[in-house]
């Protein structure tokens, strides 16, 4: 967890010290208030005192609390910006990391869970930064200096409140234990209901066709069971916390008033005001301690389900993409040339294997085997083969979608894995088995052909739906070349 930290830029540690800075103000303006309470207290009780020094102290009291509200709206500003300045830190880094992933990266996380990890897992990051950071901050300054204000106190009251705060303790860890490895398999059980519910929708067609839909209605529900159970487990274990920590406030104010009531009545009389005085002030410091540590336990429940998200968020920003950019195709031939080899500008518009072969990760044996050709500029070739001969893959080692594991493939002479990836795909019209499109319009679906380069012109999107044969069904539709499509 701590490392997603290196991912909070300049401007957010400032907004860190902010926080800093408005949560001790707060603490002070909180801690002065059982002081005021006390001296109000004293004042009431003394025969002969002016209503107007109560009034006073009063409004100070009122004063502390208004500025601590104060410090709260703003401490909770600069937490916002904070978290949300992270999240968006790192689902840029996410989807840059995710867009050089090679298909092999790709099918070992699943598409279903890095979007969760884009989304869902950011997400709990972020909400840990807005709502822990404050509390973070705030409770051990809370705590510390409560303790020290109670510590010269009675001995009675202060083991009352040590008790507490050990029983709370002790709560808490053992919540924790049974409740951080649910946390950690809620993640992968919403991977899954995610992977479930994508295969349904991009297979509805399919799933229709054959009267599936009780079968995947069933994938469903086990998916969704799994995930439910595990979430009902896991909010009942934090659910008990809220009960818990109400006994342990109200039972500790029970016995600081029950432990000065026994102190009140056996003390001189003209101690007992000051007892009466002390036990009032000491009853709201021990309920800050309790509220230091009721806000650790908030903190205590975000922190699981957020340490498993950033796990989950680094072993993608950590794993190194196996396909890389080569030298580049210009210093390749500048190498060749300098060595008094062939000039590879002869081979242009060549696409060559030779010895190729390619296994799956994982797999027991080869898709595909020795194989090699060559394809002249020009040339047109077909690759015949029955379903799962090996053929697409044999297309996707042309532009790297996967890497060859034996043998080379060469394009203008020069391998693959020479190439940068743009400049290699730059040079390749590929058409995938699937048809893919992507929400927007006809005319940006076209033009997506052309890459980074230069924004087509509208003669170049018609000649490429000339070409393609679909010019005459998109000038059918309303808009034409502008008309609206889904993705799909």
């Amino acid at each position: 967890m701590g490392r997603i930290f290196k991912y909070l830029k300049a401007r957010q540690w400032l907004y860190v010290f902010f926080c800093f800075v408005f949560v001790v103000l707060g603490v002070c303006l909180e801690l002065k208030m059982p002081d005021y309470m006390s001296k109000i207290t004293m004042l009431v009780e003394t025969p002969g005192s002016e209503m107007s020094e109560v009034l006073k102290q009063g409004g100070m009291m009122l004063l502390c609390a208004v500025g601590s509200m104060i410090t709260i709206i703003v401490t909770s500003f600069f937490a916002a910006k904070v978290g949300a300045g992270i999240s968006k830190t790192l689902r840029d880094n996410v989807y840059n990391k995710v867009m050089d992933f090679s298909m092999e990266e790709i099918g070992r996380f699943s598409t279903a869970s890095l979007i969760n990890r884009t989304t869902n897992d950011i997400t709990q990051v972020q909400m840990l930064f807005v709502m822990g950071l404050s509390m973070v901050i705030k409770a051990p300054i809370m705590a510390v200096w409560a303790i020290i204000k109670i510590a010269d106190k009675n001995l009675q009251w202060t083991t009352a409140t040590a008790v507490a705060v050990g029983v709370l303790i002790l709560m808490l860890l053992t919540l924790m234990i049974f409740a951080v490895p649910r946390f950690k398999k809620i993640q992968t059980l919403t991977d899954n209901l995610n992977r479930v519910t994508r295969e349904q929708l991009n297979g509805i067609r399919v799933v229709r066709a054959y009267n599936a839909e009780r079968y995947q209605e069933e994938k469903f529900k086990v998916a969704n069971y799994a995930l439910t159970n595990n979430n009902l487990v896991v909010q009942r274990l934090m659910a008990i916390i809220g009960p818990v920590m109400t006994l342990i406030s109200s039972g500790l104010s029970v016995a600081v008033y029950w432990i000065g009531v026994i102190l009140i009545e056996n003390a001189a009389v003209t101690d007992k005001l000051t007892i009466f005085s002390d036990m009032v002030v000491f009853t709201n410091y021990a309920m800050q301690v309790i509220m230091s540590f009721m806000m650790f336990a908030m903190v205590f429940i975000l922190f699981p389900r957020a340490q498993v998200s950033a796990k989950r968020i680094l072993e993608v920003l950590d794993c190194d993409p196996r396909i890389k950019d080569g030298m580049g195709y210009d210093k390749v031939t500048e190498a060749k040339d300098g060595m008094g080899c062939d000039k590879v500008a002869a081979t242009k518009g060549s696409i060559e294997f030779n010895k190729v072969s390619f296994r799956y990760p994982d797999a027991g044996s080869d898709a595909i085997s020795d194989i090699s050709f060559k394809a002249g500029k020009g040339e047109t070739v077909a690759i015949i083969g029955a379903t799962g001969s090996g053929k697409t893959t044999l297309i996707n080692l042309i532009p790297r979608l996967f890497d060859v594991t034996g043998g080379e493939v060469l394009v203008d002479g020069v391998n693959v894995k020479d190439y940068t990836l743009e400049e290699l795909r730059d040079k390749i019209g590929y058409i995938s088995q699937k048809a893919i499109l992507f929400s927007g319009s006809v005319e940006s679906n076209i033009g997506y052909g052309g890459g980074n380069r230069p924004q087509a012109t509208e003669d170049d999107i018609k000649k490429a739906a000339k070409i393609a044969q679909s010019d005459d069904f998109i000038s059918k539709m309303p808009d034409g070349y502008a008309s609206r499509i889904a993705q799909g």
